[in-house]
């Protein structure tokens, strides 16, 4: 799905109007993003957690070459996903493996 996608759905299932829709969308994902700036984990409680991995400086190597590459300390992004969401999902996958068993 993308983020159009997304609006348009939003705006039909709460009947806004698409402009409406967009900006609800963007603040949503400005406010996620602003906390993940500011180093701060995001809880959807029901879909999952945004959060932030420090990773240290390393030394990596060029895989054409083999050369030792110094790689620099970054802060990393994850998504975990919720227990109810996994749950869903998997029933989903499930649900859809057993109706293309029956075939």
């Amino acid at each position: 799905m993308t983020k159009s996608q997304l609006t348009a759905l939003i705006a039909q299932q709460c009947r806004l109007s698409r402009n409406n829709a967009t900006a609800a969308v963007d603040a949503v994902f400005e406010s996620i993003t602003h906390s993940l700036e500011g180093g701060r984990r995001v809880e959807l409680r029901g879909f999952g957690s945004f959060g932030l991995k420090e990773r240290r400086a390393r030394d990596g190597r060029n895989p054409k070459t083999g050369v030792a590459v110094p790689v620099e300390a970054k802060r990393v992004m994850f998504f975990k996903t919720g227990k109810a969401l996994k749950e869903r999902v998997d029933h989903e996958s499930t649900e859809t493996q057993q109706g293309n068993n029956d075939e």
